[in-house]
């Protein structure tokens, strides 16, 4: 979960595991207006690999930052984010899902635990991990280890999560900073960049959509699931962008959040208006 005063810089770096083939996270993540790199990552997964600026230009933290982001992106998509991310005196995950409460861990530099046991176990519950081998396996994340440093305890957060069909590639490792995490995405075969193009161009051909799995919840299809998604992200947006405002330099991430599903859900709204299904 966000730490209250992580510091930023060069050395802090963020992963956004999406659950979804690297097509349906291209179709949402652009929303975000940030520039990313996106990639497979294994079965089902993708990742996104984001540039960095808002914790290296514009001072907030990382994990908040990130946090805001994966938020938006599991309340804007039918499938659950992973943030995994790291800064000089930290490191950490949250996973979001829908609009359920985000459940994540920390830890500090050297590897101390200082998260909640219970909340290896809601993950663990989230993501489908086996209750009993996978538990016990995480649970060795939250106990001392004086060989294991914060950025180890990510490599070994994925080397459980390779149990539900994670395959990060090699290059991509937790706790480089952003612009080398940038640097090796980039030369993944698979691997396409992810820019905010304006509001026309987000919506998705309704053809294309429809016959997907994600379609029936996208805005270009004027299903009356993303009508009702589209109500639930507005409703979800306004107070989210209030509370980050009010925040005065410390709720950028969630600024960030609320924007996006305001506008993602106004979007959604506007299309059901103008293009009713027939």
């Amino acid at each position: 979960m966000p730490t209250d005063a992580a510091p930023t810089g060069s050395a802090s770096g963020a992963l956004l595991l999406c659950r979804a083939a690297p097509g349906a996270v291209a179709a949402v993540a652009p929303l975000l207006r940030q520039p990313m790199q996106l990639t497979r990552a294994g079965d089902r997964w993708s990742v996104l690999v984001p540039e960095g600026g808002p914790w290296r230009d514009g001072g907030e933290p990382v994990d908040r930052v990130v946090t805001g982001w994966a938020g938006a992106l599991a309340v804007g998509a039918p499938w659950p984010v992973l943030a995994l991310w790291w800064d000089a005196d930290h490191a950490g995950f949250t996973l979001a899902s829908g609009f359920r409460r985000p459940v994540g861990f920390v830890w500090l530099a050297d590897g101390v635990p200082v998260g909640e046991d219970e909340a290896m176990r809601t993950f663990a519950a989230r993501v489908g991990l086996d209750p009993v081998l996978d538990v016990q396996a995480l649970d060795q994340l939250t106990r001392p280890d004086a060989a294991a440093d914060a950025r180890a305890r990510l490599r070994g957060l994925l080397a459980v999560l390779a149990r539900v069909g994670v395959s990060m590639p090699p290059e991509l490792v937790p706790g480089l900073p952003a612009d080398r995490l940038r640097e090796a995405v980039a030369l993944q075969p698979d691997s396409r960049p992810v820019e905010w193009t304006g509001l026309r161009e987000a919506v998705v051909e309704r053809g294309t959509v429809e016959h997907s799995r994600l379609g029936p919840w996208m805005p270009g299809t004027g299903d009356p699931r993303a009508h009702a998604l589209a109500l639930a992200q507005v409703a979800a947006g306004v107070p989210l962008l209030v509370w980050g405002l009010r925040r005065h330099g410390g709720g950028w991430g969630w600024v960030t959040a609320g924007a996006l599903l305001l506008a993602h859900g106004t979007l959604g709204l506007a299309y059901g208006v103008t293009h009713p299904r027939d």
